[in-house]
């Protein structure tokens, strides 16, 4: 089954966000103290991940397109308002309910979409059934969604959604994405999103960290403009060294 690794994953970040929501109430100093660790360790995480690339020129182009294309469609606007709704929604039923649901959402939904694990997982399920690599990710992303849940609240858990459908689709279009390109050229696409990735992933690490706001979700189209940069380089190569 493609999509196995994939709501294995979904369901561990919900029983890890379930978790850290039962937790004894954790006192403001120590939010702060964790929310600090896990900020350094995301931003180092990313800085690891963007140095995968030896192609930095590719790097900064993607991001710089995918950025612009972000503004003009306003993820990170339409992210935060999915989140204020389910608050809101939330609210109804639990006026105490005091936790920022779109922090949280768009924070982890964030951190667990991107990644070379995101997409070499639903892939490798999607092409061999083989999920090993979807339940590692499914272990980490339980584990930081405890650790989220219980400083950003409910919002988490509403993350497994966007992971679910991301991850999901990977996996059922795998058969096409493999039928397009030969196993080099998606071995450089994967190094190239996870590099762009990497650069997000640091975004990540310093909005959690509150050094600088940034609009990571208005780069999420960078990923895509990674994928399509390798073979329009390669296609541009060879052509050039036809006329040359």
């Amino acid at each position: 089954m493609a999509l196995w690794g994939t709501i294995v994953n979904a369901i561990a970040i919900i029983i890890g966000g379930l978790l850290g929501m039962m937790l004894p109430r954790i006192s403001e100093g120590i939010k702060s103290t964790v929310m600090q660790g896990l900020g350094l360790a995301i931003t180092v995480l990313g800085i690891t991940m963007a140095l995968k690339s030896n192609q930095i020129v590719l790097v900064i182009m993607s991001v710089v397109i995918g950025g612009i294309i972000g503004e003009l469609l306003r993820i990170e606007h339409r992210l935060g308002q999915l989140g204020d709704w389910l608050q809101a929604a939330l609210r109804k039923d639990s006026p105490d309910q005091t936790s920022s649901i779109s922090e949280g959402f768009v924070t982890c939904t964030l951190i667990y979409c991107i990644g070379a694990m995101a997409i070499l997982g639903p892939l490798d399920g999607g092409l061999r059934h083989n999920h090993d690599i979807l339940y590692t990710k499914s272990l980490l992303d339980g584990f930081l969604s405890i650790i989220f849940a219980s400083t950003l609240g409910i919002g988490v858990i509403f993350s497994a959604v966007s992971v679910f459908l991301m991850q999901g689709v990977i996996a059922l279009a795998a058969t096409l994405i493999a039928m397009a390109f030969t196993q080099a050229s998606l071995d450089a696409m994967i190094v190239q999103i996870t590099a762009v990735g990497g650069v997000l992933v640091i975004g990540v690490g310093l909005n959690i960290l509150q050094i600088k706001k940034m609009n990571v979700a208005n780069m999420l189209p960078a990923l895509v403009i990674a994928a399509a940069a390798v073979p329009l380089q390669h296609y541009f190569t060879v052509w050039f060294n036809r006329l040359f």
